[in-house]
Order: structure tokens, then sequence, then C-alpha cells
């Protein structure tokens, strides 16, 4: 055990846990005045859910003993024989604190997809959706990749993420977008974001605690760290530059929001490469990831569907843009555990790639729509017109988040 490694994996792990907050802060300030509440509820109640279902069997179904590659055994169910020594995913820190750090991963999962259908769901709706979503999708699907199922005995490539996470919550975020229906008035009213220094402040938390979601999934303080730390910026940076030119040619004017949201689909696009690829390489990856999910959440309103916060624009295409992009720039060079990709003579490993992306997609999209439909049938999705018209905060919390 390295006390070094362990001392820089508590830090990593709370700085993960720190973007779920920062997430509540981001989307706070997009939604309306009167759900700004109910919309910071529904990430802040992730970390308490979660948490347990965790202990109780997610991490077993996760990390457990490989089943048919596709789901983990009950081996660990209830945390049993998981101790504070060495465990099987790494032999430098306590298998206690990869359990916690791969915690503050599930918690965010969730939280993402509430961008979707902020607004108009009920909370007990959210909670039920939650917990089932995370059971059904969520933990086989890590299990796919970092656990020893199928897709990481294929050799797929996803560092932090951007298979496991952002792809799987942008499709179930479309999914869920579609089945609960458009927000009362969208289209035809005004729903502009209440509150945009708010918005930038979640930004900002995002950004800082991504290095701990980033270069904490090195699992050690080593040279694999400052490498995703350093793409993961300069990433970042161009995924908010290339967002804001964008914008800015389309519709003459450079945003906030825009430089926002164009450093966070840089985040989610590094993601599944940050300790794959180079920095140059990373400043490509942020490059197109801003433009392309810019041009993502302007074809939303011509699709027709309500994806309020855009979590399809910015989660799912810049998951799989980030996937992708990880089969081409990947480079042993940079990580000698990790394969090389397409520009580096290995086209099989894009193929790999893209069969994970599928994957995630065709599995969260099916399972989340059962899912979706089963909540509906048994206590309702939606709240009613009258409740949604109020707000969320006063219906679903008797709480308002402003009282001038």
């Amino acid at each position: 055990m390295n006390s070094g490694d362990t001392a820089f994996m508590l830090v990593a792990t709370a700085m993960v846990m720190l973007m779920t907050p920062g997430l509540a802060l981001f989307y706070g300030g997009l939604v309306r005045s009167k759900n700004v509440l109910s919309t910071t509820m529904q990430s802040f109640f992730c970390l308490g859910i979660i948490s347990i279902i965790w202990v109780l069997y997610g991490y077993t179904l996760s990390f457990g003993p490989d089943i048919g590659g596709f789901v983990g055994g009950l081996k660990y169910l209830g945390l049993k024989g998981v101790g504070t020594g060495i465990g099987p995913y790494s032999d430098t820190i306590p298998d206690l604190l990869f359990v916690a750090f791969q915690l503050m991963f599930a918690i965010i999962t969730p939280a993402l997809i509430t961008g979707a259908y902020a607004e108009r769901m009920k909370f007990t709706a959210f909670v039920l959706f939650t917990i089932l979503w995370s059971t059904l999708v969520y933990f086989p699907v890590c299990h796919w990749v970092w656990g020893g199922g199928w897709l990481g005995e294929m050799g797929a490539l996803d560092f932090a993420g951007g298979t496991v996470i952002h792809i799987n919550s942008g499709a179930a975020a479309l999914v869920a977008a579609i089945v609960i229906g458009k927000r009362k008035g969208w289209g035809r009213e005004a729903m502009h974001p209440h509150n945009l220094p708010m918005t930038i402040l979640g930004a900002g938390v995002l950004w800082f605690g991504w290095f701990g979601f980033n270069a904490g999934s090195a699992l050690s303080a080593g040279p694999i760290a400052v490498l995703a730390l350093f793409t993961t910026q300069v990433a970042t940076g161009a995924g908010a530059v290339s967002w804001v030119l964008a914008e800015w040619k389309i519709q003459g004017k450079p945003t906030t929001l825009g430089a926002a949201s164009g450093a966070v689909a840089g985040l989610v696009a590094i993601t599944p490469g940050a300790g794959f690829v180079g920095p140059m390489s990373a400043i490509l990856i942020g490059l197109v990831a801003g433009a392309l999910c810019y041009l993502a959440v302007l074809a939303k309103s011509r699709l027709g569907y309500d994806d309020a916060l855009d979590v399809v624009g910015v989660h799912g295409v810049g998951g799989l843009w980030g996937a992708l992009a990880t089969g081409i720039f990947a480079s042993t060079a940079w990580n000698p555990d990790g394969a090389n990709g397409l520009l580096y003579g290995n086209a099989n490993q894009l193929v790999i790639q893209a069969i994970g992306a599928a994957a995630a997609i065709g599995y969260s999209v099916v399972l989340t729509y059962i899912i979706l439909k089963v909540i509906d049938l048994m206590i309702g999705l939606r709240a009613d017109q009258e409740d949604e018209v109020q707000g969320l905060d006063v219906s679903d919390h008797k709480e308002v988040g402003y009282t001038f």
C-alpha cells in the first residue's frame, strides 16, 4: 500500500463528490426560478439514495465476480469482505477507497439525467426512477467496461466514464424527455435561465471536480494522473472557445452560457480518453466537442423533443464523440497500458469503441423506456398541470428559492 496514492485518491474522491453539488448549481441556474429548488434537490438527493444502494448491492453488481460478462455476482453484498486492505482493483490503495471513489461516479450519473426532465417530473417518480435506473442500467454497464465484463475484455477504452457515464446517461435522457413530454408552454413561452451566475459557478465547480474525476481514474499519483489532469484542462478550454466561436458565428453574440456549456462539452468529450491521448489530441477533441455539441443543441428544437437542460446534446453527443475520438487518438506513447488508435495504425480500436458506444446506447434506451413506462403505470411520472404552472418548488417541497 502506498500512502501517497492513498492521499491522492482521498482528495480525488472528495473532488468527485463535489461535482454533484456543482451539477445542482449548474442545472439550478438554468431553470425558471419557480423550479430552482426542485432541480437542485434532484441532484443533491442522489448523494443520499445512491450511497445507500451502492453499499447494499450496487458495488457488488458493478465490481463483483463476473457473471457471463454482463453483471457482477453477489460476493460483496453489503460490502461483505471489503475492507481497508488491498483489493482486486488496485495494489496501492485500500479496497474501501476504491469503493468510495466509484460510488461518486454512480451518484452523478443518474443526477445528469435529471436535466432532461427538469421542471415536470414528480419527486416521487424521480426517486423511484433513480433507484431502478441505477440498478438495472448503470450497474450492469459499469460492470461491462470496468468490472471485468464483456466490453472491458474486448479492449474498449474508457478511462473515466465516457461510455459508462455520459453516453449511458445521454441515451437515457433522450428517452426520458420524449416519454415524459414537453413542458407546458414549450415553444410558445420564454423559458430562459433564471440565474446564469449560479450556472457559471456550477460549471466552475464541475471543472475543478473533474480533475479528480479524470486524474483520479489513474488510481495512483503517477504520470498517467498527470497526463489525465493536463488533457482535461486543455480539452475543456478548447471546448469553451469552440462553442463560443460557433454561436458567435451563427447567432451573432458570444454568451456566458455558451462558454459554460462549451466547457462542460469539453470535459465530457475528454473523459474517455484523458489518460490515453496527448495534449494536442486533447485540444482537437475539445475543439470538435464544443462546436458539435452546440450544433446538437440547436437541432433539439427542429427535432421536437424538450430536453430541458441539453443533457442529450452535451453529454450524449459529447460522450459519443469522446468515445470514438479515443479510438482515433489513443497512443501507447502516452500510456503503455492503453492501446493505439486509428491514427497510430490500429483501426480496430475505433471499431471496438463504436461497438461499446452502440451497446450502451441500445441497452440504456430500451431499459430506460421500460422503467419509465412501469413507473408511469404505478404512480405517474409527471406533475399535475396546476403544479407545473405553480412550480415544483412549492408543489413538491413547500419551499421557494427566493423570498423577494
